[in-house]
């Protein structure tokens, strides 16, 4: 049984552990309507993640009764009455809604299925008043499929936004989340490589986490939104402008940690992040020795310092800043969610992935490309990857793949690894097939998908096919600088932001830290500088140092 959903032994009986039974009666007391589920199972087909769907259902219903399930077979007059031919399939609210899980909601997507069960009960959608005045549009049958993983940290917002539309149109919107680990051949079907993967219509698809607007755009036209949604945003009026005394750009470690220490420092802050909260950190499997935590999955450790940010401070999502300028002393910034004012600005906007730069990277990119093993590693369960890359994310991803059940090689330009130790230990311990002094010459493929890398020897001056499904890509990262250079700030050779030892960049009331500014790109360095440049700010808006007679040490700058 996948850990995801390994069952505990409890003497009454109980598959939910204690204290997520305790949360979710506190949860299903603020229930508005009783919400009725259908489950569907058939036996012989996805076994263990049907007993999961019975037990995790009828958990539900043991603690509230709010919460009502029925059970039936395959075979069923139900399931030909409801159109179901998968097990496990749950249906949540049948005579109301058009919502279903095809696949238990094993992993991220329990949280999905949490939120669509009090969505069901108060019958509102959440959406955004400019993403319901779109959807109001709609005047023709829409059936979004979103295909995810149990692992994915992106899938379950773009799960929600199609169910979310599925609440709000009722009448003409019918949404499916669908669980590819667990039904394989639809995934194959749709030549599904990367998660998530929404089918707005057979014509039109779209990969990876969208903003809820663009998707509602997006399934209204059946068009790719981002065009439309700019000439939108250019045209909107938004909200007055939001004044305070920091912005802060990024809500990843440095950001989050700027964020607590402005407002205890007594600083009025904002953070704007453009998308999902948590930034790199976020996609990695595992956290190793972050101090209080021996082992703790990426994500979780984001979502417990986003949720001690926000004891301080409001987090804006879905806020990428489009443009920014300094006027009469302030720095305005323009996004999506409106017009923010502040008095100093602190870029945390972090790194992306580098490319690897070979023949074949782009044109596959999805369809067995990938640089995030955590959202796609499981479509590869029993099939083989190769891992590009000799640093600690490198080492990583192809733990996570090995522990998969993914045939694993790296590929690595060098002859030893940069990665730390234990990992290199663990590589060796695992017996993951290593490839010293190669590099990926080329990404080959068919017409859907990867079938192949062309391995160069550098050592023997050689060149040969190896035979894979996917390549993960794992080669170092370059700076999101975009903002940085339309700020005119000071770069290094690297396209890094150029900061002294108190954060400040070399323009004044501008500061930078985390994995923008280089360096170690630890969490833990992002952490110490986002707070040391929150403190900075502090010190130079009571005290300017720009000015003649300011205090502080520009170092330079």
């Amino acid at each position: 049984m996948t850990p995801l959903i390994e069952k505990k032994d409890d003497p009454e009986g109980w598959f939910l552990p204690e204290d997520t039974r305790t949360a979710l009666t506190d949860l299903f007391a603020k229930f508005q309507a009783p919400v009725d589920l259908e489950v569907f199972t058939a036996s012989g087909v996805n076994d263990t993640y049907n007993d999961f769907a019975r037990t995790f259902i009828t958990d539900l219903t043991r603690l509230s009764p709010k919460v009502r399930a029925v059970f039936h077979g395959l075979d069923s007059d139900e399931a030909r009455k409801r159109g179901v031919d998968r097990s496990p399939t749950i249906l949540l609210a049948p005579d109301r809604l058009s919502v279903r899980f095809t696949g238990a909601p094993a992993g991220e997507e329990g949280r999905t299925f949490m939120t669509a069960l009090i969505l069901a009960s108060t019958g509102k959608s959440g959406l955004s008043d400019l993403s319901r005045e779109v959807l109001a549009k709609l005047t023709e049958q829409r059936n979004p499929r979103v295909f995810v993983t149990p692992a994915c940290p992106y899938c379950p917002g773009q799960a929600l936004a199609a169910i979310k539309c599925a609440v709000e149109r009722p009448d003409l919107v019918s949404a499916e989340v669908v669980e590819i680990d667990e039904n394989p051949d639809l995934a194959a079907r749709h030549n599904v490589g990367s998660v998530p993967h929404t089918l707005f219509s057979e014509d039109h698809a779209a990969l990876g986490l969208m903003p809820e607007e663009r998707f509602v755009v997006e399934l209204v036209t059946l068009k790719d939104a981002s065009e439309f949604l700019g000439e939108m945003a250019a045209q909107a009026q938004g909200p007055a402008p939001e004044r305070v005394d920091l912005a802060i750009v990024g809500a990843g470690p440095a950001g989050l940690s700027a964020a607590i220490y402005a407002a205890r420092s007594g600083l009025s802050a904002v953070v704007l992040e453009g998308g999902p909260i948590g930034g790199q950190v976020s996609l990695t499997p595992t956290v190793e020795n972050y101090p209080g935590f021996a082992s703790v999955p990426g994500k979780k450790l984001m979502e417990i310092m986003a949720a001690h940010a926000r004891e301080y401070t409001h987090i804006v999502t879905d806020a990428q800043v489009e443009a920014a300028a300094e006027e009469n002393g302030r720095f305005e910034l323009r996004t999506r969610k409106g017009t923010f004012s502040a008095r100093a600005l602190l870029l945390a906007t972090g790194a992306a992935y580098r490319a690897l730069g070979a023949p074949g990277e782009d044109r596959y990119r999805g369809f067995g490309v990938s640089f995030c093993s955590s959202c796609d590693g499981y479509l590869y369960k029993g099939r083989r990857a190769v891992v590009v890359g000799g640093g600690n994310t490198a080492l990583t991803d192809a733990l996570h793949l090995k522990h998969l059940g993914v045939e694993t090689t790296i590929i690595h330009r060098r002859d030893a690894f940069r990665a730390e130790k234990h990992l290199q230990d663990s590589v060796a311990r695992e017996g993951i097939t290593v490839r010293f002094n190669s590099e990926v010459a080329e990404i080959t493929g068919d017409d859907k998908k990867v079938t192949a890398v062309r391995v160069r020897d550098n050592a023997a001056g050689t060149t040969a096919d190896l035979p894979t499904d996917a390549v993960f890509i794992a080669v170092g990262h370059v700076p999101n600088n975009d903002l940085a250079k339309k700020l005119e700030l000071e770069l290094d050779g690297g396209g890094f932001v150029s900061v002294d030892r108190a954060m400040r960049t070399s323009r004044p009331r501008v500061y930078a830290a985390g994995d923008l500014t280089g360096g170690s790109m630890q969490i833990v360095t992002a952490v110490s500088e986002g707070s040391l440049a929150a403190l900075s700010a502090f010190e130079d808006l009571g005290k300017p140092y720009w000015k003649e007679g300011g205090g502080g040490d520009s170092a330079g700058h």
